[in-house]
Parts: structure tokens; sequence; C-alpha cells
């Protein structure tokens, strides 16, 4: 069971990472600010493959639609996918992805929007970037210092995600250690230099790319796990870097409600201090930031 106990524990044994100085920086006419509570990231998909069927657009104009109507619900970024991570979904090659994302992002970009492309295929990222994309959502390992480069020289921001396979579509399993946090900060310090080495100067870190590994089959050691990195967050904070989360879903517990599972993952997030939240539901998680800001004042009312 979650409770202060357990949270109390978590700090006094890795309690000196919390007030560790993270970046912050400015993107597209926006401060991205850490520790001033978290920004919020939007969702669309492009595939018909794509479970969380609200967030599913089949055509650029419907994309359009929904990215201009997650800005005003509160999204900073709206981030873009033409490939579902699902294991049966189809693989989109570099054509196929660049079909569907570049006329969404030259739309949504002109329309002043901060736009992310979700994607482990250089080619792909350079025609976004090429096409307005201000952030690299860098979801493998291979071609990402190539895709480092071409942030770095588009000026933009990248976020690396922990994977453990060359991509999110092809993923051993996960091997988890009896410290996973200092398996993460190890791991993201590689990439760290690897990025900074390029050039780039804007950088999230998300180290819930984990949460898909095919082999965390049993539901209670799946959330288990994704509660614990979302609460061991802020221990990546001596990195210097601000961290992303895609939060997840469990319909396990959830069962009818699993679009309110989302708003659940977002306060173990914000324990952890996550700075950005990609949220598919971006009203109910704005929702949760804003009263949990109320706490200490910080908050609207």
């Amino acid at each position: 069971m979650l409770d202060l106990g357990t949270l109390k524990a978590l700090i006094d044994r890795h309690g000196g990472a919390l007030d560790a100085p993270v970046r912050s920086f400015e993107l597209g006419g926006k401060r991205f600010a850490a520790g001033t509570g978290p920004d919020l990231m939007g969702v669309i998909n492009l595939s018909a493959d794509s479970w969380y069927r609200e967030s599913v657009c089949l055509s650029t104009e419907q994309a359009v639609r929904r990215g201009l109507r997650l800005a005003a619900e509160g999204a900073a970024i709206v981030d873009v996918g033409a490939e579902s991570t699902l294991p049966h979904a189809g693989i989109v090659d570099d054509e196929g992805q660049r079909a569907a994302l570049l006329p969404v992002i030259r739309e949504l970009s002109s329309a002043g929007l901060l736009v992310s492309a979700e994607t482990y295929r250089p080619e792909v990222a350079r025609a976004c970037l090429g096409a307005g994309a201000r952030v690299v959502n860098i979801t493998g390992d291979e071609g990402a210092g190539e895709i480092f480069r071409m942030v770095a020289d588009h000026d933009a921001a990248a976020i690396i995600c922990f994977v453990q396979g060359g991509n999110v579509r092809r993923v051993g399993d996960l091997r988890l250690a009896a410290d996973h946090g200092a398996v993460l900060r190890e791991y993201f310090g590689r990439r760290i230099e690897l990025a900074e080495g390029a050039g780039v100067r804007r950088i999230w870190l998300d180290p819930g790319m984990g949460f898909y590994y095919r082999n965390l089959k049993d539901s209670a050691e799946r959330v288990r796990y994704q509660m614990r990195t979302f609460l061991e967050t802020f221990r990546l904070r001596e990195l210097g870097w601000p961290t992303c989360h895609a939060l997840p879903h469990a319909f396990e517990y959830f069962e009818d409600e699993v679009r309110s599972a989302e708003a659940f993952f977002a306060v173990l997030a914000i324990l952890g201090k996550t700075d950005l939240l990609r949220t598919h539901e971006v009203t109910k998680v704005r929702g949760v930031a804003r009263a949990m800001g109320c706490f200490g004042g910080e908050g609207e009312g």
C-alpha cells in the first residue's frame, strides 16, 4: 500500500536530490521553468492501431482540430505520432510516417503551436524538424546520435526516452535491478553526454518508456514498477535536466473508468517532481496539477 510511510522512506534514502538545480529554457517563446509545476503535453495519434481511441485522428483536418483544442485546454506542447507502440501494431516506414506527420506539423506550427514529433527514425525526425516541429520525442537508441545533431542544428529540444533495445518497437525484456533508479541515472547520464556533445541545449528525460516492456505481464508488477518510477523521478534531478512522463493506464484496476487513470498517475508524477506530463486527458490532468499546486499556496484558486 502506498502511504506516507512509503514516501518518508523514499525521502530518507534519496532526499538530497530533491533540491538539485535543474535547467530552465525557452522554446518557441515559452519559458519552461523547472520547479514551477508541471507543463502539459497533449497527444495526437495518427495510427489507427493506437488503443486510446479519443486521441486517434485519421485525417489531417481532424488532427489539426484536436491539436488546436489541446492547446486551448492548456497543453504547452502537442505531441504527434504516426506509429503505435502496441505489440500487434504495424510498422510504419519512413515514407508512411512522413506522409502522416508532415501536413499536421506544418498546419499546427503555422497556427503558433509548439509541436513535438514522436519517432525513432532519423529521416522522419529530419523531415519533421524541417516542417516546423520544435521537439523530437526520441523513442529509440539506434540513430539517436544523428537525431541529436539534427535537433541542435534546428535549435530545437529533445525528449530522451529510456529504451533498452534499438527502439520502442524492438525491445527485449526489461532488466530490473535492485536499485532501478540508479540504472536510470546511469542510462540518462550517457545519453545526456551524447546529446550535449552534439550541441543540444534543451532536454527532457523520460524514464517511463520502460512501462511498455513485454515481460511486465503481471498487472500488479507493472503498476508497482510504474508507481515507483514516478515517485523516484526526482532522483534524476541530479543530472541537471527536467523530466517528462507519458502517463500510463491500468485497465485491470480502473476498468470502465480507465480514462481516469492518467489523472491518478499524474498525482504520483507530480510528487516525483516531473516537469512535463504527456497526457491524452489534458483537462483532467490540468485539474490535478492546479489542485496540488494549491496545497502550498502556489496554485490558482
